[in-house]
Protein backbone atom coordinates (compact mmCIF):
# COMPACT_ATOMS: atom_id res chain seq x y z
CA UNK A 1 0.00 0.00 0.00
CA UNK A 2 0.71 3.79 -0.48
CA UNK A 3 0.23 6.80 0.29
CA UNK A 4 -1.99 7.38 -3.09
CA UNK A 5 -4.06 4.44 -2.28
CA UNK A 6 -5.43 6.14 1.42
CA UNK A 7 -5.51 9.55 -0.34
CA UNK A 8 -8.02 7.77 -2.47
CA UNK A 9 -9.70 5.93 -0.33
CA UNK A 10 -10.50 9.18 1.79
CA UNK A 11 -11.39 11.05 -0.93
CA UNK A 12 -14.48 8.57 -1.73
CA UNK A 13 -15.83 11.21 0.93
CA UNK A 14 -16.77 13.02 -1.71
CA UNK A 15 -14.93 16.36 -2.95
CA UNK A 16 -12.74 17.78 -0.40
CA UNK A 17 -10.22 20.84 -0.79
CA UNK A 18 -6.40 20.11 0.64
CA UNK A 19 -6.79 21.85 3.87
CA UNK A 20 -10.45 19.79 4.64
CA UNK A 21 -8.69 16.57 3.12
CA UNK A 22 -5.83 17.10 5.81
CA UNK A 23 -8.39 17.40 8.93
CA UNK A 24 -10.54 14.24 7.77
CA UNK A 25 -7.44 12.10 6.97
CA UNK A 26 -6.17 13.02 10.26
CA UNK A 27 -9.35 11.75 12.34
CA UNK A 28 -9.72 8.73 9.96
CA UNK A 29 -7.42 7.29 7.57
CA UNK A 30 -4.58 8.71 9.78
CA UNK A 31 -5.47 5.88 12.50
CA UNK A 32 -3.78 3.28 10.25
CA UNK A 33 -1.62 4.94 8.02
CA UNK A 34 0.60 8.11 8.94
CA UNK A 35 1.04 11.16 6.74
CA UNK A 36 1.69 14.98 7.12
CA UNK A 37 -0.54 17.56 5.17
CA UNK A 38 2.40 18.54 3.15
CA UNK A 39 2.81 14.59 2.22
CA UNK A 40 -1.01 15.34 1.08
CA UNK A 41 -0.86 18.34 -0.51
CA UNK A 42 1.99 17.09 -2.54
CA UNK A 43 -0.10 13.21 -3.24
CA UNK A 44 -3.08 15.39 -4.25
CA UNK A 45 -0.56 17.01 -7.04
CA UNK A 46 0.76 13.84 -8.20
CA UNK A 47 -2.60 11.95 -8.58
CA UNK A 48 -4.05 14.89 -10.95
CA UNK A 49 -0.98 15.02 -13.03
CA UNK A 50 -1.73 11.12 -13.28
CA UNK A 51 -5.63 11.41 -13.76
CA UNK A 52 -6.86 9.91 -11.08
CA UNK A 53 -8.38 12.77 -9.31
CA UNK A 54 -9.19 15.84 -10.82
CA UNK A 55 -9.22 19.35 -9.34
CA UNK A 56 -11.54 22.28 -9.52
CA UNK A 57 -10.92 25.91 -8.97
CA UNK A 58 -13.22 27.65 -6.60
CA UNK A 59 -12.99 31.58 -6.95
CA UNK A 60 -13.11 33.09 -3.23
CA UNK A 61 -13.22 36.91 -2.36
CA UNK A 62 -10.62 38.47 0.19
CA UNK A 63 -8.96 35.03 0.40
CA UNK A 64 -6.99 32.94 -1.87
CA UNK A 65 -8.53 30.71 -4.46
CA UNK A 66 -8.65 26.97 -3.57
CA UNK A 67 -9.40 23.59 -5.25
CA UNK A 68 -11.53 21.21 -4.22
CA UNK A 69 -10.07 17.68 -5.38
CA UNK A 70 -12.64 14.48 -6.80
CA UNK A 71 -12.09 11.24 -7.87
CA UNK A 72 -11.87 10.76 -11.78
CA UNK A 73 -13.30 7.06 -13.71
CA UNK A 74 -9.46 5.70 -13.74
CA UNK A 75 -9.15 6.62 -9.83
CA UNK A 76 -12.40 4.49 -9.09
CA UNK A 77 -10.44 1.76 -11.31
CA UNK A 78 -7.42 2.15 -9.23
CA UNK A 79 -9.40 1.52 -5.89
CA UNK A 80 -10.92 -1.61 -7.29
CA UNK A 81 -7.55 -2.83 -7.96
CA UNK A 82 -6.00 -2.18 -5.26
CA UNK A 83 -9.27 -3.44 -3.17
CA UNK A 84 -8.78 -6.40 -5.21
CA UNK A 85 -4.96 -7.20 -4.12
CA UNK A 86 -3.99 -9.12 -0.93
CA UNK A 87 -2.60 -6.99 1.80
CA UNK A 88 0.82 -6.97 2.99
CA UNK A 89 1.26 -8.69 6.31
CA UNK A 90 1.85 -5.71 8.64
CA UNK A 91 4.64 -5.09 10.96
CA UNK A 92 4.37 -3.38 14.34
CA UNK A 93 7.53 -1.08 15.07
CA UNK A 94 7.31 0.39 18.89
CA UNK A 95 10.16 1.87 20.93
CA UNK A 96 7.89 1.88 24.17
CA UNK A 97 7.79 -2.19 23.96
CA UNK A 98 12.01 -2.20 23.29
CA UNK A 99 12.26 -0.10 26.66
CA UNK A 100 9.85 -2.21 28.44
CA UNK A 101 11.67 -5.41 27.45
CA UNK A 102 14.69 -3.74 28.93
CA UNK A 103 13.46 -1.95 32.18
CA UNK A 104 14.78 -4.42 34.43
CA UNK A 105 18.15 -3.83 33.46
CA UNK A 106 17.92 -0.35 32.83
CA UNK A 107 15.81 2.89 34.19
CA UNK A 108 12.52 1.38 35.17
CA UNK A 109 10.89 4.91 36.52
CA UNK A 110 11.45 6.76 33.97
CA UNK A 111 10.11 3.46 31.55
CA UNK A 112 6.98 3.49 33.69
CA UNK A 113 6.86 7.32 32.98
CA UNK A 114 6.73 6.37 29.30
CA UNK A 115 4.33 3.79 29.94
CA UNK A 116 1.91 6.61 31.78
CA UNK A 117 2.25 9.07 28.77
CA UNK A 118 1.04 6.01 26.91
CA UNK A 119 -1.67 5.12 28.53
CA UNK A 120 -2.93 9.48 28.44
CA UNK A 121 -2.24 9.15 24.80
CA UNK A 122 -4.43 6.17 24.66
CA UNK A 123 -7.04 7.53 26.58
CA UNK A 124 -7.20 11.05 24.89
CA UNK A 125 -7.47 9.10 21.39
CA UNK A 126 -10.36 6.43 22.63
CA UNK A 127 -12.36 9.71 23.54
CA UNK A 128 -11.46 11.13 20.13
CA UNK A 129 -12.65 8.28 18.44
CA UNK A 130 -15.58 7.91 20.63
CA UNK A 131 -16.87 11.43 19.81
CA UNK A 132 -16.53 10.43 16.14
CA UNK A 133 -18.32 7.15 16.27
CA UNK A 134 -21.78 9.55 17.64
CA UNK A 135 -20.95 11.99 14.64
CA UNK A 136 -21.14 9.04 12.18
CA UNK A 137 -24.12 7.15 13.76
CA UNK A 138 -25.78 10.43 14.39
CA UNK A 139 -28.50 9.10 16.66
CA UNK A 140 -28.90 6.07 14.52
CA UNK A 141 -28.32 2.07 16.47
CA UNK A 142 -25.64 0.88 15.39
CA UNK A 143 -27.28 -2.38 13.73
CA UNK A 144 -29.92 0.59 11.65
CA UNK A 145 -26.74 2.00 10.79
CA UNK A 146 -25.20 -0.74 9.24
CA UNK A 147 -28.59 -2.13 7.55
CA UNK A 148 -29.20 1.35 5.46
CA UNK A 149 -25.41 3.26 5.62
CA UNK A 150 -24.42 3.93 1.87
CA UNK A 151 -20.73 2.94 3.30
CA UNK A 152 -19.68 1.26 6.07
CA UNK A 153 -16.01 1.22 5.77
CA UNK A 154 -14.90 4.34 7.10
CA UNK A 155 -17.49 2.57 10.22
CA UNK A 156 -15.27 -0.54 10.81
CA UNK A 157 -12.20 1.09 10.43
CA UNK A 158 -12.67 3.14 13.23
CA UNK A 159 -14.16 0.31 14.99
CA UNK A 160 -10.80 -1.06 14.93
CA UNK A 161 -8.72 2.41 15.97
CA UNK A 162 -11.21 1.67 18.96
CA UNK A 163 -10.42 -1.86 19.85
CA UNK A 164 -6.51 -1.01 19.21
CA UNK A 165 -7.05 2.26 21.92
CA UNK A 166 -8.95 0.35 24.64
CA UNK A 167 -6.03 -2.79 24.42
CA UNK A 168 -3.71 0.06 24.97
CA UNK A 169 -5.30 1.10 27.55
CA UNK A 170 -5.61 -2.36 29.10
CA UNK A 171 -1.75 -3.10 28.68
CA UNK A 172 -0.86 0.20 29.80
CA UNK A 173 -2.86 -0.17 33.34
CA UNK A 174 -1.92 -3.67 33.51
CA UNK A 175 1.94 -2.54 33.08
CA UNK A 176 1.86 0.21 35.60
CA UNK A 177 -0.02 -1.98 37.85
CA UNK A 178 3.03 -4.72 38.05
CA UNK A 179 5.46 -2.04 37.79
CA UNK A 180 4.22 -0.68 40.98
CA UNK A 181 4.02 -3.72 42.72
CA UNK A 182 7.12 -4.78 42.04
CA UNK A 183 8.66 -0.74 42.96
CA UNK A 184 6.66 -1.51 46.29
CA UNK A 185 7.81 -5.04 47.74
CA UNK A 186 11.68 -3.86 47.05
CA UNK A 187 13.33 -1.50 49.93
CA UNK A 188 14.70 1.73 48.45
CA UNK A 189 18.28 1.84 49.04
CA UNK A 190 20.17 4.99 49.72
CA UNK A 191 23.21 5.59 47.27
CA UNK A 192 25.02 7.67 49.47
CA UNK A 193 25.04 4.84 51.80
CA UNK A 194 28.80 2.94 52.54
CA UNK A 195 27.99 0.04 50.84
CA UNK A 196 26.24 1.51 47.74
CA UNK A 197 29.55 3.97 47.40
CA UNK A 198 32.13 0.48 47.97
CA UNK A 199 30.22 -1.33 45.12
CA UNK A 200 30.08 2.05 42.91
CA UNK A 201 33.97 2.40 43.67
CA UNK A 202 34.38 -1.78 42.85
CA UNK A 203 31.95 -1.47 39.84
CA UNK A 204 34.34 1.65 37.95
CA UNK A 205 37.77 -0.29 39.35
CA UNK A 206 37.35 -4.04 39.27
CA UNK A 207 40.83 -4.66 39.18
CA UNK A 208 41.37 -2.57 42.40
CA UNK A 209 41.78 -5.66 45.30
CA UNK A 210 38.76 -5.13 48.33
CA UNK A 211 40.06 -3.45 51.39
CA UNK A 212 40.38 -5.39 54.32
CA UNK A 213 39.03 -4.52 57.85
CA UNK A 214 41.68 -4.55 60.76
CA UNK A 215 41.74 -7.85 62.70
CA UNK A 216 40.58 -6.55 66.60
Amino acid sequence: MSLRDAVLAALLEGESSGYDLAKDFDASVANFWMATPQQLYRELDRLAEQGLIRARVVQQERRPNKRLFSLTEAGHDAIREFTARAPKPSAIRDELLIKVQAADAGDARAVREFIVERLQWATAKLQRYERLRARILDGHAEGEFLAHAERIGPYLTLLRGIAFEEENVRWAERALDVIDHRMAARPKQNPSSPRRRAAAGRAAHPDRPRERSPRR
